[in-house]
This record gives structure tokens, sequence and C-alpha cells, in this order.
């Protein structure tokens, strides 16, 4: 008990010290901790960061760069689609889910910058709040398991109706794992690891794996070889590199033919096996299983049919490709969030499954990839923005050296793919604050400061 105290009682001095030099420090903070809480609070938080971000303002602070802009202009560049939405209304309740992408960046523009410690002190403490968020579900799930004698309280998330899974479904496994990842990185980045630190990260793969998002466990696996092989200490002392360069091209030279032979077993079979998250779950027996091939090339579907995630995924991109083309609205989309309106039309065209007492329909779910969403609501213009938010996100992470960094880069990419991960209010705050904390202007630490 004595240890536990002294360590809280030094994280909570050191915070102080930290919020001393710099205001935005403990707001900056409680906003990425409060994410995974509900809304009111998170709200709040944010509000509080804002105030204090106006209430600090100072002429000789304000700095703004390209990288702080970007999400700026994609933020006017959504309120400006109200002017050509298909639906209006829709567009204008999305568009305060979006603010975020103007006002965190205003703030760090505008306000004292942290430095390389402050940075890095924000992504210490960000990781053990995750730490507590992990062994809280994971606790809950072991209760609820003793109670209810049902194995699913261990894995990904509760159903519409149902709320057995690891964690809320409002909370998103594919979501918390993310949130989970970035922890885990920092953890396993530090050259030099505490017991505690160790534990921290098994304690955090394990609930990653746990929550069961395939993407991200697969993301997760290769960034944890590539840190391991190529950035790691150990792996320069021993000179891995050509090894590890030769090994996959070998590999991919050997198992080529394999690889495409799979990719067709797979583009041709009805399976329930999908490599993306499912969109509806607990699925009644006899069903058909949508394969990817169908997905694509069915003139019809009918409500007995199911769609696992990647296949759906496919489906989507094949309506993405129909409703642009159609409407020929590639250079202004539809509007903010106002796609929606033609998923339906096209789940009615495709006789899709639509709903009933016990599960969404698939008419309600929105493009789930990032890209395509932007591309679809926004044009090509909020296309182009996404894309060159990203390539400056994973180009810093590069030139900075900070592995943290690349691993939400490459997280962000790759979890774009498969979710519309800026359209959920938890995700665009938690994209734009990290994004920001990573390519503001990053004070230089002077030893006489």
């Amino acid at each position: 008990m004595a240890n536990i105290y002294n360590f809280l009682k030094n994280v909570l001095l050191d915070i102080k010290s930290q919020t001393n030099n710099n205001i935005l420090f403990l707001w900056s903070l409680l906003l990425l901790v409060t994410i995974p809480l509900p809304f009111a609070v998170n709200n709040v938080v944010l509000a509080v960061f804002l105030l204090i971000s106006i209430l600090k303002f100072k002429k000789e602070n304000v700095s703004f760069n390209l990288f702080l802009i970007v999400p700026i202009v994609l933020f006017f560049w959504m309120a400006l689609s109200y002017f050509w939405s298909i639906d209006q209304e829709t567009t204008l309740k999305a568009i305060p889910k979006e603010i975020t992408l103007l006002l965190i960046p205003i703030a760090f523009a505008v306000n004292k910058k942290f430095t390389s410690i402050q940075t890095e002190k924000i992504k210490q403490y960000y990781s053990y709040s995750m730490v507590i968020l992990a062994v809280f579900f994971m606790l809950r799930a072991t209760i609820r398991y003793f109670i209810n004698q049902d194995s699913r309280a261990f894995f990904y998330h509760g159903e519409d109706y149902v709320d057995y899974g690891l964690v809320p479904k409002l909370l998103n496994a594919i979501h918390v794992s993310v949130f989970a990842a970035v922890a885990l990185f920092y953890f396993v980045s530090k050259e030099v690891k505490t017991k505690f630190e160790t534990v921290a990260a098994i304690l955090l793969f394990a609930f990653i794996i746990l929550l069961s998002s395939k993407n991200i466990i697969v993301v997760v696996l290769l960034l944890g070889l590539l840190y391991f092989f190529y950035f790691s200490k150990s792996s320069q002392k021993l000179r891995l590199r050509n090894l590890i360069v030769f090994g996959l091209v070998l590999g991919l030279i050997v198992s080529f033919g394999k690889i495409k032979n799979r990719f067709k077993e797979e583009f041709q079979s009805n399976t329930d096996k999908s490599i993306s998250a499912d969109v509806i779950s607990n699925v009644p027996q006899g069903v058909h299983y949508i394969s990817l091939k169908e997905a694509w090339t069915n003139e019809t579907f009918s409500p007995n049919d199911y769609f696992p995630g990647t296949a759906f995924r496919v489906y989507q991109f094949r309506i993405f490709t129909e409703i642009i083309s159609e409407n020929n609205d590639y250079l202004l989309g539809f509007g903010l969030n106002a796609s929606t309106q033609k998923i339906k039309e096209k789940a009615v065209q495709y006789n899709l499954f639509l709903g009933d007492n016990e599960h969404e329909g698939y008419q309600d779910k929105n493009l789930h990839n990032q890209y395509i969403q932007n591309f679809s609501d926004l044009g090509i213009i909020g296309f182009a923005l996404l894309l060159i938010i990203v390539l400056f996100n994973i180009k810093n992470a590069i030139k900075n050296k900070d592995f943290v960094h690349f691993a939400f880069a490459i997280l962000m990419i790759s979890l774009f793919l498969t979710e519309s991960f800026l359209w959920r209010q938890r995700g665009v705050v938690f994209f734009t604050l990290f994004y920001c904390l990573f390519n503001s202007n990053v004070l230089k630490d002077n030893p006489k400061n």
C-alpha cells in the first residue's frame, strides 16, 4: 500500500508541476482520459479546455502551422456542405459533432506550446489510464461470468439489446482496441521497462485480444514485430534489418501462389469467417452467408442473406461507386452524413435485411470506411483533405522518430479502411487531440529553462 501511495503521490505532484508550466497540460490529459467515459463528462472537459485556451490567450504564443490548418479547413468544408446537402437537417445535426476538428487545432495554435517532455508525460499518463480501463472491464467481465456463466462477457462488445460483451456497444470494441493500442506501444517502446510497465504492456495486449477486433490485432502484431526488428536498440545492435528484408522477399516468392489461391478462395466461398468486424451480430441459424464475390456482383439479395464484416464492406464500397456515378457527385459529395439517405435507398433496391425487433437493419449502417465516407459526403475535396492529414501524420512520425506517433499513424490508416471513425464523437476527439499533440510545433527542451 505504501508503494502505491507513493506512486500516486508522485504522479499527482508531477501533473501539478507540468500544469504550472502549461495550464493546458492537465486539460489535454483529462480530455484524452475521459474519452471512454459518458459523452457528458468528455464534453464538460472539452468546454473547460476551450475556455482556458481563450482565457490564457497571448498574442506572442500564436503559431499556426500547415499541419494544424488542414483539419480546420476540413471542418469548414464540412460546414459548407450544408448548402448543397441532399439532407440538410441531417448535415446540420452532424456538424457540431465535428467541431473539435476546428477548436482543438486552434487551441494548440494560439496557446503555449508543449515541450517534448510534456508531450511524453501526456502519453505516459494516458497510457496509465488505459491500464486502469482494461483492468476495470476485465474485472467486470469476470464478475458477470460468475453471475451468468456466459463466456461472451470476456469478448468484443454488447449487442443491440443485450449488453454481455467485454465493453458496452456504445463504446465500440474496435474503437477501444485503438485507444488501448496507442497505450500499449507507449510501454512497448520504452527501452528500459519497470516490472509495472512490463505487466501493463502484457495486460493491454491481452485486453486487445479479448476485444476481438481482427483488423487491430493484426496491425498491433505487425507493429510489434516492426518495433522489435527495426526500431528497438537491440535490433540495431544485432543488425537484423537485412535478414528480415531477405526473409520477407523469400517468403513472398515462395508463397505468392498460395496467397493468390487463398484470396481467390475467400473471394468466392460462403463463410461466416471474416477479417473485419461484423456489423450485425448474434445471427440466427439458417441464414445464407454472403461471399465477397456475391457482395460485389449479386443483382439482388434477400432478407435471409447475412453479410460477414468483410463482405459487408465490399458491398458498401460497391454501393459507394454506384451512388457517386449515378448522381455524378464527384466534386462536392452529398453533404456531411447525407449519404445515409442514399445508403437506405440502395438497401431497399437490393432487398437487404431492414431490421426487426432484435437487430438493426443494414440500411442504418454508414459506409464503414473513412476514406470513401469522406468522398461520398464531401466529394473529392473532402477526400483529398483527409489524405493530406493522414500523409502529414505519417510523414512527421517518421521524421520525429517517435514510435508511439508512428503506431498511432499506422493504426489510423488501417482503422479508416474499416470504420468511419471521424464520424463518431469519441473518434474525432481522440484523433484530433493526438494529431495536434504529435504534429503541432514542439519546443525543444532547453537545460537553461
